[in-house]
């Protein structure tokens, strides 16, 4: 069992930045892939991006490639996502996400409560 605590979300104007940050618990976090995802009200949650158990491989939505950057440091048993160049259309609440054997889109054994994002225009 794997629980995951997002923070970091919060108002932003177009074209700045947030990082969030997602913690879990307990020792085995170097076990899972990473993710985060996304979900705006009335639509389905969207996949943003993904990191594989050891950083070596990185995974993203094409509609945040370029401005959004993920990472990990299994030490502090922590992913981050540093959003950049936010746009209004990136609001939404943010999830993280935790998988023994997927990495990706269908990625998704635990799930943080979500924090949400709100970007100004």
């Amino acid at each position: 069992q794997v629980e995951l605590v997002e923070s970091g979300g919060g108002l932003v104007q177009a074209g700045g930045s947030l990082r969030l940050s997602c913690t879990a618990s307990g020792r085995t976090f170097s076990r899972y892939a990473m993710g985060w995802f996304r979900r705006t009200p009335g639509k389905e949650r969207e996949f943003v991006c993904a990191i594989n158990r050891d950083a070596g491989s990185t995974y993203y939505a094409d509609s945040v490639k370029g401005r959004f950057g993920i990472s990990r440091d299994n030490a502090k048993n922590t992913v981050y996502l540093q959003m950049n160049n936010l746009k209004p259309e990136d609001t939404a609440v943010y999830y993280c996400a935790a998988d023994v054997g997927r990495v990706g889109v269908r990625m998704g054994d635990y799930w943080g409560q979500g924090t949400q994002v709100t970007v100004s225009s």
